[in-house]
């Protein structure tokens, strides 16, 4: 079993995940990182499941439910009970750029006289939080990714240096700065969601720890009540 996933795991050979047998190493894989693994009917996707430090948390593998994503998504949930009072979101840049762009033309529109119901919730969160940033996080890490927050104190509190390393670390072939990503702090639960792309063993492996990451932070960081 070790020496099969060691082989979907070396840089530059990670084979896309779209076989049963792929199915069967993320399975084998979750159960070497203590996640249970849930295959969905027909081989449509799955779906993790973990605690950090006690909280559940659940990542799935599916049809997007978002339409700037193309194709699968990636999406995860943590129960982490954090200060239910803290927003961050971290976004990839094109894609904070194309939902502006689109909610510009949406409230230009004349001939749109109501609400589109098909518009994705973070445009509104975009609408809602300051983009904030601050000079110890290094400039690649900023032309990649933008930092919406209510407080930029809660954000710095919750993007620590491992987790920032981890969202500049991805492995190869990675995501590029194109892809599609989300993480966040938002209603005391810690999200993330991104277009699968590359699909493969690589990928999700760090998909899952950024996120498992964010979640321990988040509890380490955001907890209590955080001021000024």
């Amino acid at each position: 079993m070790f020496e099969r996933l060691k082989k979907v795991f070396v840089a530059g050979k990670a084979d896309v995940m779209d076989s049963a047998a792929s199915e069967d190493l993320v399975s084998e894989w979750a159960g070497t990182r203590g996640f249970s693994y849930t295959g969905m009917e027909g081989g449509k996707g799955f779906a993790l499941k973990g605690s950090v430090m006690g909280k559940p948390w659940k990542m799935e593998r599916g049809r997007a439910s978002r339409d700037y994503i193309r194709g699968e998504e990636l999406r995860a949930r943590g129960e982490v009970k954090v200060n239910d009072d803290v927003s961050v979101l971290v976004m990839n840049r094109p894609l904070k750029e194309a939902l502006e762009k689109r909610a510009y033309q949406a409230y230009t529109d004349t001939l749109q006289t109501t609400a589109d119901p098909s518009l994705p919730e973070e445009m509104r969160w975009l609408a809602m939080y300051s983009e904030v940033g601050w000079e110890s996080l290094p400039k690649p890490f900023w032309q990649r990714y933008a930092v919406m927050a209510d407080q930029r104190v809660h954000a710095q509190a919750w993007l620590d240096t491992n987790l920032v390393e981890l969202l500049m670390s991805w492995p190869e072939p990675s995501p590029g700065p194109q892809v599609p990503f989300i993480l966040m702090v938002l209603r005391g639960k810690t999200y993330l969601r991104m277009q699968y792309t590359p699909a493969d063993m690589p990928t999700l492996g760090h998909a899952a720890q950024i996120f498992t990451s964010a979640c321990e932070s988040a509890i380490a960081g955001l907890t209590n009540d955080i001021t000024l």
